[in-house]
């Protein structure tokens, strides 16, 4: 899982440009809604995904007010928001992708049509896909005309853009013409940056988990390791973020990949808190800037016999008025 963005930003910076895409891209939805007051006619797969598109802008706009807060519940609820939002997505894609091969299929052979009014407004989009002739060329024969030697009558005659008239399968071609095989790359392309900003997303809520287990019950996680592997469950319902229907659900939301989420590697160290602060810490508990990690590092040097020695009585210098009242 990435502990950065990029290997340049922290995972908090990465959740928030992740979540300006996202919004930039519900817009969509607002546009859609607006194009039927014009009187344009949309098939209900694209009324459907112009109304999930303005519910989504709003639950987004919503979670992205807490990532900067680092709120628990708000970052998990945006990281399965996220994936849910990523699989609807997958599914309207391949299937405007389909229909859209299914109306270019149409100039390449057998006409097969789109389903539904989807098809039919591609179809009438585009503007190539249903001619009247589908030919690749005409040739223009030219004969006089009888009884006027001065002209010419012309008859033009179409050749027929596949040998014979007929063709093989027309979704095949389709799919196969060079500026389809193109749109098959850049969107698989796009679906592989998508699957990048998932884990981003992913593992954002998980370091903000871990910090919050971390402060609530004021442990280390490297200490941790001694325990069992799993942390304690954030939204118990005896802790304050359990309690009422947000802690119903996101005792839900960490009972799915509960390994994951409160999951504890072996060779996992703090570098996880550089994903949530941006504060690049040392192996022993401290930062960059030399500030320690306060009780709990303290204890840590304890126990691990690091701290500094007692003073020597030897050294130590009694005070002259402390002499002088002696005497």
């Amino acid at each position: 899982m990435p502990l950065t963005f990029l290997y340049l930003m922290s995972l908090r910076t990465g959740a928030d440009l992740i979540t300006l895409s996202l919004l930039l891209n519900k817009l969509s939805g607002i546009y859609g809604l607006l194009a039927l007051l014009t009187g344009f006619t949309l098939s209900p797969m694209q009324l459907s995904m112009y109304i999930y598109s303005f519910i989504a802008l709003g639950t987004t706009a919503y979670l992205s007010l807490h990532i900067r807060r680092q709120s628990p519940f708000h970052s998990l609820a945006l990281a399965w928001f996220y994936i849910i939002d990523s699989v609807v997505n997958a599914c309207y894609t391949a299937a405007f992708a389909v229909t859209w091969f299914l109306v270019v299929s149409q100039r390449h052979g057998n006409a097969v049509a789109g389903p539904g009014n989807a098809g039919k407004t591609m179809g009438d989009a585009a503007g190539f896909t249903s001619p009247e002739y589908d030919v690749s060329r005409v040739d223009v024969v030219a004969s006089p005309a009888d009884g006027l030697g001065a002209g010419q009558d012309a008859v033009a005659m179409g050749v027929p853009s596949v040998p014979g008239g007929t063709a093989d399968s027309g979704l095949g071609r389709a799919v196969l013409q060079p500026e389809s095989i193109t749109s098959i790359v850049v969107i698989s392309f796009l679906w592989a940056v998508r699957m990048y900003f998932v884990l981003v997303v992913m593992a954002f809520a998980r370091s903000v988990l871990k910090q919050h287990v971390r402060g609530v019950h004021g442990m280390n996680l490297a200490d941790s390791r001694k325990a069992p592997s799993l942390l304690p469950n954030p939204f118990d319902a005896v802790t304050p973020e359990g309690q009422g229907w947000r802690g119903r659900l996101g005792r839900i939301m960490v009972s799915i990949g509960r390994g994951y989420w409160l999951g504890v590697d072996s060779n996992e160290d703090e570098s996880w808190a550089l994903g949530v602060s941006g504060r690049f810490l040392r192996k022993d508990g401290t930062d960059m800037g030399g500030r320690g990690g306060g009780v709990v590092e303290r204890e840590r040097r304890r126990r691990s016999g690091t701290d500094p020695p007692p003073p020597n009585p030897a050294n130590l210098q009694v005070p002259t008025w402390q002499t002088g009242s002696a005497a």
